[in-house]
This record gives structure tokens, C-alpha cells and sequence, in this order.
């Protein structure tokens, strides 16, 4: 547990230039064409942060209600934003990416049970990012759905 502890505070005290490293690998995709168009780049550079930086939160305490809220609100943010939900997805993944090779880089294994930690904290980092998935796609749906409410609203009002 030691380990994660040490991993945790690395991401967070990094989490400023991960979120940086990201926004550029974002901004340089063939695949992420809508985030480049519609996303402003200090808007998801500061979600990237926030989620970095309050990353042990969840990986320790796992509170599944902080996860679930702030990606129902970016699935929410990025349909209203007009970003297609596979990019939405792939830049989940990038994100994850991007953590994972900033530990493999940053954290000197020297003992057996330091890969055990870090074998922890990749499961808890997937289950983190399979949740974040999902919540991203059940908020991004709501707003869909919350839009072809208010079209319909507002044609039967206008008829």
C-alpha cells in the first residue's frame, strides 16, 4: 500500500505538466479531430489536471459518487460541444495512456513487493478508467436526450 501511496503523490505533484503532455498529444491526433475544433485547450487542460490531481482520491478512498459526478458532467459537456462519443472515449484512453507511461517512466522498482504495488495501482487505475467510461457515456446520452427534448418542445410550441 506504501507504493500506491508513493505513486499517487508522484501523479499528483506531476499532474500540471501530465495535463500539458496531454492536451498536446490530444491536439496532435488524427482521432481527435471535434476535440481540436470544439474543446477549448485550457478547457480540457484543466479537467485533465483536476482529474490527475484528485486521482488518488478515488484510487484510495474509491468514492464512486465523485467519479460518477464529474463524468457525467464532461460526457454531458462534450455533447453539448458536438465531440462524438468515440473521441470522447479515445481521449479517456489517452488519458490513461499518458498516466501509465509517466509511472512506467517515473517509478524505480527496486524491491519484489514495489511491483506488486505497482500491479495494484494498474488494476485500480483501469477500474478508474473503465468508470470513467461508462459515466462519460451514461452523461453524454442524458444530454442527447435532454436535446431532442427541448427541439421537440420547441417545434410543438412553434406549430
Amino acid at each position: 500500500m506504501m507504493m500506491l501511496y508513493r505513486l499517487v503523490r508522484l501523479i499528483e505533484t506531476h499532474s500540471q505538466s501530465l495535463a500539458t503532455c496531454l492536451l498536446d498529444r490530444v491536439q496532435d491526433s488524427d482521432l481527435t479531430e471535434h476535440y481540436q475544433q470544439n474543446v477549448p485547450g485550457e478547457e480540457l487542460k484543466d479537467r485533465v489536471y483536476e482529474i490527475y490531481h484528485h486521482l488518488g482520491e478515488w484510487l484510495i478512498a474509491k468514492d464512486e459518487s465523485q467519479l460518477e459526478q464529474r463524468y457525467l458532467e464532461i460526457g454531458a459537456r462534450r455533447a453539448a460541444q458536438r465531440v462524438p462519443m468515440s473521441e470522447v472515449i479515445w481521449v479517456i484512453v489517452m488519458t490513461k495512456e499518458n498516466l501509465w507511461e509517466f509511472v512506467k517512466k517515473e517509478a524505480v522498482l527496486e524491491r519484489p513487493v514495489e511491483v506488486f504495488g505497482e500491479l495494484e495501482m494498474l488494476q485500480l487505475l483501469e477500474q478508474f478508467f473503465d468508470r470513467a467510461i461508462y459515466y462519460a457515456s451514461v452523461g453524454y446520452e442524458l444530454e442527447i436526450a435532454n436535446q431532442v427534448l427541448r427541439e421537440t418542445s420547441a417545434s410543438s410550441k412553434s406549430a
